[in-house]
């Protein structure tokens, strides 16, 4: 139902800072910058700076993590940690490091089967939920499916566009949290079947057309579905 992430939009109080970070630490490309935004291209995904001005708000304290080709790793490690603190962890035979950007996300940089160079796409975004049951049965209606669930049953991770972990309020890798208010947008070539999938369990309808649907998911999170 739903085939590509488009953007993931954080929120942040300084643009200038967000630019250095982004686009000096991470080598991101500024795609577009508007009076309160900035725009960078994370492969096919748009990640997008916003600050509070209006609605919908990017996401608070998001965790989310960027594809690179597995052979960067170290030279990304080695650059980065002259000017931010480091941690690591490791998956099967992958790696990611995880640093915090300056309004407090935390990033993720994981060795994936991407092409490069430099960052190449978003594969994973963090959502805070309250109740993990009914978040989880509402992604599912939208195609995702779950593939792991923490020990604690406080975490479920979910496959789809990319992979969708829901959290409830806990500290992870990283001390990271899940993001609030997390601005999503979603490729569809069917936004109004994406509607009705869970049009009972919205919180809000905020537009509808042909070509774009938005809706706010029960713990406030904005989802866009756009052809």
């Amino acid at each position: 139902m739903l085939t590509g992430l488009s953007w993931l939009a954080l929120e942040v109080k300084y643009l200038e800072r967000a630019r250095s970070f982004y686009a000096d630490a991470l080598e991101l490309t500024v795609r577009d910058r508007r009076e309160d935004e900035l725009v960078f291209a994370a492969g096919e995904t748009d990640l997008v700076c916003r600050r509070p001005t209006g609605v919908p708000r990017g996401g608070l304290h998001t965790h989310y993590a960027f594809s690179i080709p597995a052979e960067e790793y170290d030279d990304w490690w080695n650059r980065l940690e002259e000017d931010h603190d480091l941690e690591e962890a490791k998956f099967g035979s992958s790696r990611s490091l995880y640093l915090y950007d300056p309004d407090g996300n935390c990033v993720e940089l994981g060795q994936r089967d991407v092409a490069g160079p430099g960052i190449d796409g978003v594969f994973e975004v963090v959502l805070e939920v309250e109740d993990l049951d009914r978040a989880t049965s509402f992604y599912a209606d939208l195609g995702f499916e779950t593939v792991d669930e923490g020990e604690n049953r406080r975490r479920v991770r979910m496959a789809g566009p990319m992979a969708l972990e829901l959290w409830e309020p806990h500290l992870g890798l990283a001390d990271a949290r899940g993001g609030v208010h997390v601005d999503l947008g979603f490729e569809t070539s069917e936004p109004t079947a994406a509607l009705e999938a869970v049009s009972d369990r919205v919180a809000t309808v905020d537009r509808v057309g042909d070509e774009e649907v938005v809706v706010r998911d029960p713990d406030g999170h904005v989802l866009t579905f756009r052809t």
